[in-house]
């Protein structure tokens, strides 16, 4: 069969890879076409354009952009015309893909959607959109479900990548005293690890506050260490190599398997930490006018991952404001408080119990082959 997909970030273009890897297991005469990046490249297929040249974040970039993105869109109208897919996946990037699903319904194609978009956070009217347009919704959060049927749409969770990712990254060897050594780190002293995130806006607002911090609670207990994304300007992290704070450069996995402690910018890290049973202290902060004009649109309880899938508060979120003094109050009592650090580490386990096996990709490449051979 003949597969068209379409991912706009790094992120999604791994997730797509492993979704056609295992979609060849079970479809030995799959072909593919897509928008994509070197991960789907990897795999086979054609390449049509890289997100590189298709990702636009942010309201400024995509108002500059507009042109750009009628382009993009148009190309892949004339593609689907072209190369007439069994099935065109679309992966997350809902702003672009949302859009090619009214493109490719009104050409009588099948559409399939791995990845919902965060809906349930902002913009719930979505939704609607979503159950004209998508044949079929493969989420990878169980709550998921439930919020598409106060919509009268039927969805599947077939598992979370994210647990395949790391369940793959365990299997490979780790050596605790190298990763020490070559990141110029002490093994005599306990590591919190400071998440800033992948993004430049994030990293802009968010890193020089994580420094503070780690100036502030300075102690011969333990030591902070920052991931870094090569991918980012290193200028961005000047503030950590003005103040000596080690950054572990393209390996946030390494960090979070030899740290103690965590500080997290929201995001699918705070899901990753979780998920390596360290416990956590969850933060964003944005521009103050983003705050105040998007906050009346945002309807969830909780910001983290951790917490919107428990239906609880597992850890602490902080927002905005005094996120030095508040982090430093709520650190302390993951490093001295031991009932408190259980506690955290007990709902983890609650947490990866709700998430099942993993398996996601396999399952559900399996899942749209089925489908796909019913409709045939």
């Amino acid at each position: 069969m003949k597969y068209f997909l379409i991912a706009g970030e790094t992120s999604g273009d791994l997730h797509a890879s492993r979704l056609m890897f295992w979609l060849k297991k079970y479809d030995t005469q799959a072909q593919f076409r897509y928008f994509g990046g070197d991960y789907m490249k990897s795999q086979g297929g054609e390449l049509i354009k890289h997100y590189k040249d298709t990702a636009f974040m942010g309201i400024v970039d995509v108002l500059k952009n507009l042109n750009k993105i009628q382009q993009n869109l148009n190309q892949v109208e004339q593609e689907l015309k072209q190369y007439q897919p069994d099935v065109v996946i679309l992966v997350d990037y809902p702003g672009f893909n949302l859009r090619v699903a009214k493109i490719a319904k009104k050409l009588g194609l099948t559409v399939f959607y791995y990845i919902s978009p965060k809906i349930w956070a902002w913009n719930k009217r979505r939704a609607y959109v979503i159950k004209k347009y998508i044949d079929k919704m493969f989420v990878i959060f169980p709550f998921e479900v439930e919020f598409y049927k106060k919509y009268d749409y039927e969805v599947e969770y077939l598992g979370n990548p994210t647990l395949d990712e790391i369940h793959e990254y365990l299997q490979t060897p780790f050596y605790a005293q190298n990763f020490y050594v070559q990141n110029g780190l002490n093994p005599h002293k306990i590591i919190i690890a400071l998440l800033p995130g992948s993004r430049q806006q994030e990293v802009k607002l968010l890193l020089p506050f994580m420094v503070r911090l780690a100036l502030k609670m300075a102690s011969p207990d333990y030591q902070f260490a920052i991931s870094a994304m090569s991918h980012l300007h290193k200028s961005l992290y000047k503030p950590a190599i003005d103040n000596k704070i080690p950054l572990i450069w393209d390996q946030s996995y390494d960090l979070l398997r030899v740290a103690y402690a965590a500080v997290v910018t929201s995001g699918t890290a705070t899901l990753e930490t979780a998920l390596f049973g360290v416990p956590q202290v969850v933060v964003y902060k944005t521009y103050w006018w983003q705050y105040y004009l998007l906050k009346p649109f945002v309807h969830i309880d909780y910001f983290s991952l951790v917490n919107i899938i428990l239906g609880r508060k597992a850890v602490e979120e902080l927002l905005q404001k005094r996120l030095v003094e508040r982090t430093e109050k709520i650190l302390n009592q993951i490093l001295y408080k031991r009932d408190y650090y259980q506690r955290i580490k007990q709902d983890y386990e609650q947490l990866r119990r709700i998430l099942g096996e993993p398996g996601a990709a396999q399952r559900t490449a399996k899942r749209i082959v089925e489908l796909l051979s019913e409709k045939n």
